[in-house]
């Protein structure tokens, strides 16, 4: 899986535009948190075949595009924490560790 790193405000308008052909999934990720390390594992065994875009945020590093997620989507900030954008809206909002694969696959189809 290829992650497309997420640290451009500007890249929001993109992902926004782009879900309307195919799904958008954002990764935000703090590196001083272990149970984000963990989750960061578990994504990285996602299938090739997965048909959504994946973007990679350093949430300590990118904390302003972060912020505008939060207030673009209507999602609370978390860490971990994965959000899918389809049609230009958040279908799937999780973290910690109830971030699930199977969740997200069914999200993405």
């Amino acid at each position: 899986m290829e992650w497309i790193t997420l640290n451009d405000l500007a890249t929001l308008d993109q992902i926004d535009a782009d879900s309307k052909a195919k799904p958008q999934l954002i990764f935000k990720h703090s590196t001083r948190c272990s149970i984000s390390v963990t989750v960061e594992q578990r994504l990285k065994n996602i299938p090739e075949s997965i048909d959504a875009t994946c973007y990679y945020l350093d949430l300590l590093q990118y904390r302003n595009i972060s912020n505008s997620i939060a207030d673009k989507y209507q999602v609370h900030h978390e860490s971990p924490q994965v959000i899918i954008i389809k049609d230009g809206a958040a279908i799937y909002d999780e973290s910690h560790m109830a971030i699930r694969w199977d969740e997200i696959e069914t999200a993405i189809v």
